[in-house]
């Protein structure tokens, strides 16, 4: 069986959507409420004016925003006992008061097991692409990479 940390042959850029939606962090909260309800998706890239990717708001940023949130994981309070703080609601108006920043990002040339094993481990749903100067040039989804895997093996199936 393959595992995550083996190449894909698959490129990001072959899988990305490169018409990527974003935000800038002086935006208002509500305005990216309504866009991502508009576009059903669950969160959007923030980037600075020079297209730089300077922070990620997800519905969780936001709903923690609101104070909805769970109860502190078990895994949370033993990092409390261990010192760290337990995670704050975020207060404020605008997106840059609520995003998480910095985003994890990939670059477009990485193999997409990259993308996989940065989502598997940070336990995020995407994952914007950017170039080498941190400009934004697409996201990338667990559901891109899916469709992809799923095509790669297909063709795979085909051959035999």
């Amino acid at each position: 069986m393959r595992t995550l940390d083996q190449s894909t042959d698959i490129l990001v850029k072959d899988v990305m959507t490169a018409n990527v939606v974003c935000v800038r962090k002086y935006d208002a909260i509500s305005q990216v409420i309504q866009t991502l309800s508009e576009l059903n998706i669950g969160g959007l890239p923030v980037v600075d004016n020079e297209n730089r990717v300077v922070g990620i708001i997800s519905e969780a940023d936001i709903l923690s925003a609101m104070g909805i949130e769970k109860e502190p994981t078990f895994r949370n309070i033993l990092k409390h006992m261990f010192g760290e703080k337990l995670p704050e609601r975020k207060l404020g108006d605008i997106v840059g008061d609520i995003m998480t920043s910095p985003a994890v990002t990939v670059r477009a040339d990485a193999d997409l097991s990259v993308a996989a094993q940065a989502m598997h481990e940070k336990r995020i749903r995407r994952l914007p692409v950017v170039d080498a100067e941190n400009r934004l040039v697409g996201i990338v989804s667990r559901r891109d990479i899916i469709r992809a895997i799923s095509r790669k093996q297909i063709d795979l199936w085909k051959r035999h």
